[in-house]
């Protein structure tokens, strides 16, 4: 069992930056494939970004591409998302995701390539 807790969001003004980060519980999370999604009201979740389980790989969204930035430590079983320019439209719940090891080390970006989930962190970003 993996449990996931999201912090670091927060209110922030347009054009400014957050660090989203994402504590893991858990012995196999340094073998976890690890992403971010987030859901604005009325829409549908959506992929944000994801890292391999070495953190040698990662992929993120063209929607937030050079904008965000996704990290991980394994030493600290934490997962981070850095977010920079940010506008209106990234305003949403974020949750990060992980999923069961399977001997990968590559990127995973539907909702249904992850079995854990966190309870998400609200990011507002006002104009």
């Amino acid at each position: 069992q993996v449990q996931l807790v999201e912090s670091g969001g927060g209110l922030v003004q347009a054009g400014g930056s957050l660090r989203l980060s994402c504590a893991a519980s858990g012995r196999t999370f340094s073998s976890s494939g690890m992403g971010w999604f987030r859901q604005a009201p009325g829409k549908e979740r959506e992929f944000v970004a994801a890292i391999s389980r070495s953190g040698l790989i990662t992929y993120v969204s063209n929607s937030v591409k050079g904008r965000f930035t996704i990290s991980r430590d394994n030493a600290k079983n934490t997962v981070y998302l850095q977010m920079n320019s940010l506008n209106p439209e990234d305003t949403a719940v974020y949750s990060c995701a992980a999923r069961i090891p399977d001997g990968g080390d590559t990127w995973y970006t539907g909702p249904a390539d992850y079995d854990y989930w966190g309870q998400g962190t609200q990011v507002t970003v006002s104009s």
